[in-house]
């Protein structure tokens, strides 16, 4: 019975010393984020902190892509336009003292309707923000015409892969907020607006095999771009509830690796001036109270190339609608 009751004494003791690192890391890691939300690096005429240290959302998601191609892709006048099926999820995010995560769920995906994969990260600082979008998708579907022929397209025949990813600077940072808009992470008090500038890549491939059938050779689509550009946002405040926010950064391709294999022939697509990536954003948040708001966000990326032979359009977007609640 001593044995056991030494025994014993040592798990308490273990657990305890345990539970203690473990408060202690907690009170360390809210210090050093007391401590980094407490410096002021703005103009607080302009831009504040809301109330509480927690932020809870739950949050719908809409997002998809189409890609229009029209030129002499196999030798003959052809064009076509292919979108994906609209991807729907349902996530909820959380925001402890400006650090944010969250979880999504596709109920679509889950009933094994659609089988596209898409990763969203968004990460929005008053000086500095990153959109990062990569997309795994079979769900592709449209119309291929060449010259007098129209071929439909099924879910399934043409698989594609892409990843578009944009960084933003402020230059009116003390004044004008992007998380104000898009993460509620920060209050945007006075209407303000900013120049940014920024860059844009986008890469990936579209491709299918080869269809006797339907007199489609194996196709595949590569895009390699890079671009730098500066554009315009501007937050516009209604009374003490509303926020309206519009921004637009169109960037010049700088870099271009696009090109497509017919049939294993690989045949690159040259540069052609002005090749362009447009990143659009717009959102509307509306303050029910200082703990509760409901806010909209749309995030567009779009771009075109083209050389002598083909022009390719792309439009990647995403809308959102969230509740959120602060605490």
């Amino acid at each position: 019975m001593r044995i056991v009751a030494v025994v014993f004494a040592l798990m308490l003791a273990v657990s305890s010393m345990a539970q203690t690192k473990r408060e202690m890391l907690r009170h360390r890691m809210d210090s050093i984020m007391t401590a980094r939300r407490s410096k002021v690096t703005f103009d607080t005429a302009f831009i504040g902190r809301p109330q509480g240290k927690l932020t809870l959302k739950l949050r719908g998601n809409v997002s998809g892509n189409t890609i229009k191609t029209e030129g002499k892709i196999l030798g003959v006048s052809s064009s076509s336009e292919l979108s994906t099926d609209n991807k729907a999820t349902l996530s909820v995010g959380a925001i402890y003292r400006g650090i944010a995560a969250g979880i999504a769920l596709n109920p679509a995906k889950l009933s094994g309707r659609n089988k596209d994969y898409e990763l969203n990260l968004n990460i929005y600082t008053n000086r500095m923000s990153l959109d990062v979008s990569y997309q795994m998708s079979k769900t592709l579907s449209g119309d291929f015409k060449s010259e007098d022929r129209v071929v439909h397209l099924e879910r399934g025949m043409v698989d594609m892969k892409v990843l578009n990813l944009a960084g933003y600077y402020t230059f009116n940072h003390r004044r004008f907020s992007y998380p104000a808009a898009f993460t509620q992470s920060y209050i945007q008090k006075r209407s303000a607006g900013s120049w940014l500038a920024g860059f844009s890549f986008q890469g990936g491939r579209m491709e299918n095999p080869r269809y006797e059938d339907l007199g489609i050779p194996q196709l595949r689509t590569y895009v390699g771009n890079f671009a730098i550009g500066g554009g315009y946002g501007y937050n516009f405040v209604g009374g003490k509830r509303w926020l309206l926010h519009l921004s637009a950064m169109p960037t010049l391709i700088v870099v271009n690796r696009n090109n497509i294999t017919v049939d294993g022939e690989r045949r690159k697509v040259g540069y052609h001036f002005p090749e362009m990536i447009f990143n659009e954003h717009m959102a509307i948040v509306y303050n029910i109270s200082p703990r509760y708001f409901l806010a909209t966000t749309v995030v567009f990326s779009i771009s075109t190339y083209r050389s002598s032979a083909v022009q390719i359009i792309q439009n990647k977007w995403r809308s959102r609608a969230c509740l959120g609640i602060r605490f």
